[in-house]
């Protein structure tokens, strides 16, 4: 599993907002993610949990090694307990080197080409909105989840 932060910008409130994905390497689907107005180390416990249980992993001994940068939330302690706890390895790539972590490079290449570029978003809520509604788009045309299945 691939993992990343993507940010974007609301030039309404002159700020940014940030898109955390969990991305499984083998189906490319992006599994879960997290949109807010932070992006901290307990955010990414919470996706990283969440994708365990949407992939039904959660209980199982062989868990999938997830791959990061080196961003702040990926070398917290919080992050680094979360996964002894929850038995997994966590791989990161060395500086400088995104095409070691190139899927989930590539998948947020094309959101901001797809989404973020096609927006100029004034509101947090406007891009929260707009950016989960292209989120559910790209599930549905991966199979990922049925036409109507909201993400809750």
């Amino acid at each position: 599993m691939g993992d990343r932060l993507k940010y974007g910008w609301i030039s309404g409130e002159q700020r940014f907002f940030f898109l955390m994905s969990i991305l499984d390497v083998f189906d490319r689907a992006v599994v879960t993610y997290h949109i807010g107005l932070t992006c901290e180390a307990k955010h990414l416990v919470q996706i990283t949990q969440e994708a365990l249980m949407k992939r039904q992993l959660f209980d199982k001994a062989e868990k999938p090694v997830i791959r990061s940068d080196n961003g702040p939330q990926f070398i917290s302690n919080l992050f680094e307990d979360a996964c002894t706890e929850f038995v997994m390895i966590h791989e990161r790539i060395p500086p400088k080197t995104p095409n070691k972590n190139a899927h989930i490079e590539s998948y947020h290449s094309i959101i901001e080409a797809e989404c973020y570029q096609r927006h100029e978003f004034e509101s947090y809520p406007q891009a929260y909105e707009v950016v989960s509604q292209y989120e559910y788009m790209e599930a549905v045309k991966q199979g990922a989840v049925k036409p109507k299945q909201i993400k809750v």
